[in-house]
């Protein structure tokens, strides 16, 4: 029929490269680590932006995990049944060491290109990445108990995918999960009332029988789980096999899978321990500190996590503009959408930038104690700022295709239900800033590492400013200190944010970032950056459309 003409319609944002067309990500990449993306991190980059696998994360998503308590024969089995996209996308993330490949190797540079290869696969689906998170933060924990370790580890560290629900000794691989969360406490994980009896002891360690309830349990067919519960000496720390040395299903019990706003292609549920086996981690009473370095990893994957929405939001944004016309000309040569993009892309770049320079600290923690501070420090302040920064960011990405940006196909609304997850996972916003306040109190001289870090880029004056008010909302105290936590928080990651980008972007990005975040010549929207002509090189930058570059 003539009336189906399609007319001033984008074609299919696919194939393209994930990796390739980032330019912010690539340099990066190269900056943080010493070296251009390695094989591993190219081959990501291309399957990400694949029709093949963006399919899967499409799927994985309007297929939501299903709960089966019981088989046919009424026999409890508690398994939670998934769409076969699932098990590929989680099967391209282990082969590719996202789970946990800079335990297993660690050279001097693993975490940054473990990030980037994080960071490129979550841009195909996010509900996948829970289990592949939980595993890269269970290893460090893990080594906290060596006898529990020299059995879980190799399997934690293996790349391949094994979904059996067997014995770890049958296991050629393994996932863990956590059920951390209890109804009556959120974050405040001390006020738990699951119970731990100590049980017996074993060629693993010390087993114990838990009983309670946890109100959220991540993953819940994963091969075992870091759970919180009370010891006879307090909050201890313990991995729950799913199934028992003898083949028998433990005693954990599925009642519910929760119906969540996004994160919808993973299972997120509620369970009952009616006398769990597990296995002590760390010391009894000393949980908090067991999982300390475990709170560090899943951070710096929320941050991830949500710079990797940012990302997909702004390309889907530009590349709308790009091929989309509106009163007589692309709306990505249209001063005022070119504002909004430019803002997007500001905002995203600003995001990566921080986000690999913050996994450059993990791979340096170990042998640096300025750059071990700075992680425990910017964990915190990224999970806070570059987490809450997302929902807004995606909402304006989204509006920028207008009512089709509305439409699930544009696969938009699946990154906007997804964005506020990450703010609220591994502790909320208050709980993060309050976090940075402690640090900074317990040890000083992370303020110092900090000025440090920022030190080259005071040259450029506006962020002289900026600091002198960071250093007065250090000084608050008690009451007045939590007021201004936020403000504190968000003040240190700009002045961070900016000092890499006038160290290392081009001066239009830092520039229109310093004057906007910094300056303060900015409105309450995005869209409102000062006028200028950058605007265009900036979303030039951002773009994955050669035709862009070409105009």
């Amino acid at each position: 029929m003539d009336t189906h003409e399609v007319l001033n319609q984008p074609p299919p944002l696919e194939p393209y490269d994930a990796l390739r067309s980032d330019r912010a990500l690539c340099e990066a990449i190269e900056r943080e680590s010493g070296s251009a993306p390695d094989a591993e991190v190219e081959r990501i980059g291309t399957l990400a932006g694949s029709p093949e696998c963006i399919a899967w994360g499409e799927q994985a998503n309007a297929n939501p995990p299903e709960l089966q308590t019981h088989d046919r024969y009424g026999h409890r089995i508690d398994e939670v049944r998934f769409h076969p996209s699932w098990y590929r996308l989680l099967e391209v993330a282990t082969r590719f060491g996202l789970h946990a490949a800079p335990w297993a190797d660690p050279a001097a540079n693993a975490h940054v290109t473990r990030a980037a290869k994080f960071f490129l696969w979550a841009q195909v689906e996010a509900g996948h990445g829970c289990p592949i998170s939980m595993t890269y933060a269970a290893v460090p924990a893990l080594r906290l108990q060596p006898e529990v370790a020299r059995v879980w580890e190799p399997r934690l560290t293996a790349r391949e995918y094994d979904p059996r629900l067997v014995p770890i000794a049958e296991k050629r691989s393994a996932l863990t999960g956590m059920a951390m969360t209890e109804k009556q406490g959120g974050s405040d994980v001390r006020a738990n009332t699951t119970r731990a009896t100590f049980a017996e002891h074993t060629s693993m360690g010390e087993a114990y029988l838990l009983t309670g309830h946890k109100w959220f349990c991540s993953a819940p067919m994963c091969d075992a789980f870091f759970v919180l519960a009370q010891a006879d000496a307090g909050l201890t720390c313990f991995l729950l096999p799913r199934v028992l040395p003898d083949a028998t299903r433990n005693r954990m019990f599925v009642q519910r899978l929760k119906d969540k706003l996004g994160n919808r292609s993973n299972a997120s549920s509620e369970v009952e321990f009616d006398g769990a086996w597990a296995l002590r981690v760390g010391k009894e009473g000393r949980g908090i500190s067991t999982i300390v370095e475990m709170v560090n990893c899943t951070r710096l994957d929320c941050i991830n996590g949500s710079a990797a929405l940012m990302r997909g939001a702004t390309v889907r944004a530009i590349h709308h503009a790009t091929y989309r016309s509106a009163f007589g000309r692309p709306l990505v040569e249209q001063p005022a959408m070119q504002n909004v993009l430019a803002d997007l892309a500001l905002e995203s770049e600003a995001a990566t930038a921080l986000l690999v320079r913050l996994a450059r600290a993990t791979d340096r923690a170990e042998h640096d104690p300025a750059e071990a501070l700075l992680r425990r420090l910017g964990t915190a302040v990224g999970k806070y700022w570059i987490c809450k920064r997302t929902p807004a960011h995606v909402a304006e990405a989204l509006e920028s295709l207008g009512g089709n940006g509305y439409v699930e196909d544009s696969g938009m609304p699946r990154l906007y239900r997804e964005a506020p997850l990450n703010s609220i996972w591994e502790g909320s916003g208050n709980i993060n800033a309050l976090d940075v306040l402690r640090i900074v109190e317990k040890a000083p001289e992370t303020f110092e590492a900090f000025g440090a870090e920022i030190a080259p880029a005071l040259h450029e004056k506006r962020l002289q400013a900026a600091l002198d008010r960071l250093r007065v909302l250090s000084r608050a105290r008690g009451a007045d200190g939590q007021r201004s936590a936020r403000a504190f928080v968000e003040t240190l990651a700009l002045l961070w944010q900016a000092a890499l980008l006038v160290q290392f972007a081009p001066a239009a990005v830092s520039d229109a970032f310093i004057d906007s975040r910094i300056a303060g010549n900015w409105g309450h929207a995005f869209g409102t950056l000062a006028p200028s002509a950058a605007h265009r090189e900036i979303v030039a930058r951002a773009s994955t459309c050669e035709i862009l570059e070409a105009r």
